[in-house]
């Protein structure tokens, strides 16, 4: 089956590596007895991805900043409780495994053609953002991060969100936020911007939770037409809650949407068409990853209608 010629996948590798890690036994490790669970588990959703859409352009997007100095300077909350509450010990630990990990397999992965792509001070959210609205033709971006549900815009970009590794996910278009949320399925930023997140700590405007967020954009159509009916209202309620917050909610808007216009590098995203070198294989062995870097390149030659042969 030949590539699809104008389908590009953008995958959120920090977010896939990340639940690879936790979704992949540790008993997996390297010859030297190094854990190398979460790039296997990574490389082999990755070749799930590839032999099931068979793209023509591809990109890995990677954090350079998880948690950007600009945005924490706007909501000083942002994504504090990832180093301060319970989680945080879990949190640590994966990132410390990981740090070797990734490196890897970003390694691989570059060897073979494949894009992988970060920005300095950005996060892999805003390269998803900044390279999906330059991408012609119909993107698929791959993340669990919901705040990438902002992006969808039927019949071109759609998210693919991974429920059980990428073997059972929800293909997240404009009707599934319609049902989900009960808004407009291009405003999911809007909503959330007004909802809060505590999983990345914004606490949304005071007094507005889930469902009058929802109620608010779903009457209105867009933050901005809530806004304008706050700024001239007078009593209290929902609205009122908003006219107070003005001040939070411009500087929420800087941090909640993704940036579309990063400082990408310039790099192609086609796939590659040549074999991956002899080095690349000779490190997948070193790092315990032959079978599933095989898999990536068995995919790459199918997404590019080549022979299957094992190398």
């Amino acid at each position: 089956m030949p590539a699809n010629n104008e389908l590009t996948l953008l995958v959120d590798a920090s977010s896939l590596i990340y639940r690879a890690f936790f979704s992949t036994p540790d008993s997996i490790k390297t010859p030297d007895g190094r854990t190398i669970n979460g790039a296997y588990g990574f490389l082999n959703m990755l070749s799930q991805l590839i032999a099931g859409r068979k793209p023509r352009f591809l990109a890995c997007a990677s954090d350079e900043a998880w948690r950007p100095q600009w945005r924490v300077d706007l909501i000083d909350t942002y994504k504090t409780h990832r180093t301060e509450d319970l989680r945080a010990a879990t949190t640590a630990y994966a990132d410390d495994e990981l740090a070797h990990q990734t490196p890897i397999a970003f390694q691989l992965l570059t060897m073979s053609g494949i894009a992988v792509v970060g920005t300095k001070d950005f996060e892999a959210e805003d390269v998803i953002g900044s390279l999906a609205v330059k991408a012609s033709g119909k993107v698929i971006i791959v993340s669990g991060d919901r705040d990438l549900f902002q992006l969808v815009r039927d019949p071109y970009i759609t998210v693919m969100y991974p429920k059980r590794g990428v073997s059972e996910v929800i293909m997240v278009d404009e009707a599934y936020i319609e049902k989900k949320y009960g808004i407009p399925g291009r405003s999911y930023g809007d909503f959330a911007l007004l909802r809060g997140d505590p999983s990345d700590g914004l606490p949304g405007v005071p007094g507005i939770g889930e469902k009058t967020a929802a109620g608010l954009i779903a009457k209105y159509g867009s933050i901005e037409r809530v806004l304008e009916a706050a700024i001239g209202w007078e009593g209290t309620g929902p609205l009122g809650k908003v006219r107070s917050a003005l001040d939070y909610i411009d500087r929420a808007a800087k941090v909640v949407f993704i940036t579309c216009d990063a400082p990408v590098p310039q790099t192609s995203l086609e796939m590659p068409e040549d074999s991956p070198p002899d080095e690349a294989f000779a490190l997948a062995e070193e790092h315990g990853l032959s079978t599933p870097f095989q898999r990536v390149t068995e995919a790459i030659k199918q997404a590019a209608g080549r022979a299957t042969a094992q190398k």
